[in-house]
Parts: structure tokens; sequence; C-alpha cells
């Protein structure tokens, strides 16, 4: 069996629902399952802008990612969109728990 079949689709509801309960008790309830998606989205643009989406991109090739540049990528566009007053420490969480979730379901394998 291939590897693609061996994988478990990326659901987004699941990845909300992943990422709130990832997220520190502090965090817990502070943003809405709608806002957390909204991150989300934001920094999948952010991968698309830097060619990481790509499907003829090299899937051996070793991906080095900035976190701090994703969430200034992100701070920009929630201000620029005018949504929430996020805070970097907690867009960071939001992201950790998004990779945690893509790592749980097998995407980096």
């Amino acid at each position: 069996m291939s590897k693609e079949k061996d994988l478990i689709p990326y659901d987004e509801e699941d990845a909300v629902k992943y990422i709130q309960n990832y997220l520190p008790q502090e965090m817990k309830g502070k943003y809405t399952n709608d806002e957390i998606n909204y991150i989300i989205d934001i920094v999948y643009d952010f991968y698309d802008e830097k060619g990481l989406m790509d499907e003829d991109a090299n899937e051996d090739a070793i991906v080095d990612i900035d976190e701090d540049e994703i969430i200034a990528y992100v701070l920009k566009n929630t201000q620029k969109d005018k949504i929430n007053n996020f805070l970097a420490d907690e867009i960071a969480f939001i992201i950790q728990g998004e990779l945690a979730y893509c790592d749980s379901i097998g995407i980096f394998e």
C-alpha cells in the first residue's frame, strides 16, 4: 500500500479541536474556532507564498521555517484585516498546535 493511502486526510475541524486542546490552560477558550481557523489560513497563505505548498517541490528537501517570520506575517495580516488583537506568543502556540496536529496524522513522514 502506498504512503499516500496510509495518511489520514487533513480535517480542518479536527485540526481546530486538536489546537484548542493543545493550547496552554490560560489560553483555553480565549479564541473561537473561527479565529484559530483564520490564523491557520494565514499560516497556509505564508507557506504558499514561500513555495512550500508547491506540489512539484522536492519531498525529500529539508524545509527550514522561521517561526518568528510566520508570526510576524500572521500579525501583519490580522492587523491589516483588523481582526482581534492577537499576541505573538499566543500565535506561536496556535502554530505549534497546528504543526503537532499535522505530525499526529503523518503529514511530515
